[in-house]
């Protein structure tokens, strides 16, 4: 039993060292995915709603749209078959937990009874986030060149935020 808490603290010690020598985006001691979907499924369970399940074609649409902004960064949505929530923050040090916390954040703005978001507030991420009939998730992220900073995306199957539609 010993051996094998030091082989797995080793194992441990040795990739976190490895993507800091190697410079990878991923952040891998926590994991991508589940730093995507921890926040995001919180919310959900608050909520009392199914979690969200990683997809790997969502996944592969999300890699191929944040590569795309790779190059500049830009804060554009891909227009895309699926719901989308994007984020952009300077430098390099951004997680994909705190990308999910940011949209789940919105939640504060969000008013039901009127299905509106507070006084010109932003609360569209949340309310995708907990899109009652979305079942699915894949998401991405990347660091812009020329050090801009970093991309991430998350896509939706199926998509919310119709108009007029309460999300749950």
């Amino acid at each position: 039993m010993q051996f094998l808490t030091i082989f797995v603290l080793l194992l441990l010690l040795f990739t976190a060292t490895s993507n800091a020598l190697t410079g990878s985006t991923s952040i891998q001691f926590l994991g991508t995915k589940t730093q995507f979907l921890g926040p995001q499924n919180a919310v959900r369970k608050a909520l009392r709603m199914r979690p969200l399940v990683w997809d790997p074609r969502l996944e592969k649409y999300a890699r191929w749209y944040a590569d795309k902004r790779r190059y500049d960064c830009a804060l554009v949505h891909s227009n895309g078959p699926y719901g989308e929530n994007i984020f952009w923050g300077s430098g390099e040090g951004w997680t994909p937990a705190q990308a999910a916390e940011a949209w789940v954040a919105e939640q504060r703005w969000y008013r039901y009874w009127s299905n509106s978001c507070a006084g010109g507030e932003v609360c569209g991420h949340y309310t995708q986030i907990v899109w009652r009939e979305t079942r699915k998730i894949g998401c991405a992220r990347v660091t812009c060149f020329g050090g801009k900073g970093v991309f991430m995306t998350c896509n939706y199957d199926p998509p919310g935020n119709y108009v007029g539609e309460r999300p749950y």
